[in-house]
């Protein structure tokens, strides 16, 4: 007993070493594994500073259109080079508001109609960018649990055919195999559970963004339907 357990201590446990006895399988699934959180990770931040960015913005429009300066004047000022998320629907308003004009100075028919329906395209690829990429939180954060799983359950097979060749069942042979195998299983919720939790708050952050720029569409087609009526 002492034997088995002096020859167990002598054993690396270290992370490193782990790895390089793993069978090429489950070190080929460690890797694919490490892959898949650095780039959740790069997602991740990419997106924590594009939507703090894209809410800084939303408020200085805000200010913006709402500081007294003529409509016509402010999208005269942005119309070549909207740079922001709601100065791109305020663009697309104002564009088929000028447009609706006839050459008499008269509205055509279903002017109001027209320019919902261009803001509303115009949030529509806003809401598309700031959603993009999230779907590789969603895969790894579902697919990653299942792929360390694969590679644990290799690694349990590897380490049993050990055993059946040593023909011994000691802590000394058995220990490093499955310690090696649990390691893709720890990498794969490793990867997982970050994903997980980033994907439903940016999800959440990006549907607030795309509502607020929903409520701008919203008071700023009020505003342009009262001079519709007038």
């Amino acid at each position: 007993m002492e034997t088995t357990a002096l020859a167990a201590s002598e054993i690396d446990f270290s992370l490193m070493s782990l790895f390089f006895r793993a069978t090429l399988t489950v070190k080929l699934v460690m890797i694919g594994l490490i892959i898949a959180s650095i780039w959740a990770w790069g997602v991740i931040i990419q997106k924590i500073i594009i939507y703090r960015r894209a809410r800084a913005e939303a408020a200085a429009f805000d200010a913006l259109f709402w500081s007294g300066e003529p409509l016509d004047a402010l999208y005269a000022r942005i119309a070549n080079n909207p740079t922001t998320g709601p100065e791109r629907v305020f663009v697309a308003g104002m564009a088929e508001w000028q447009r609706s004009h006839r050459q008499d100075g008269g509205l055509i028919p279903g002017a109001a109609q027209r320019i919902d329906r261009s803001m509303d395209v115009a949030i529509d690829r806003e809401s598309r960018a700031l959603g993009s990429s999230l779907t590789v939180l969603a895969s790894v954060g579902s697919a990653a649990p299942f792929v360390g799983l694969f590679g644990t359950v290799w690694g349990i097979m590897h380490a049993f055919q050990e055993i059946a060749v040593m023909q011994s069942t000691s802590l000394a042979v058995v220990a490093p195999g499955i310690a090696e195998a649990l390691l893709a299983t720890a990498l794969g919720l490793l990867a997982a559970i970050p994903a997980t939790i980033f994907y439903n708050k940016l999800s959440d952050d990006s549907d607030a963004i795309t509502s607020g720029y929903e409520q701008f569409a919203d008071e700023f087609g009020t505003l342009l339907s009262r001079n519709l009526d007038s």
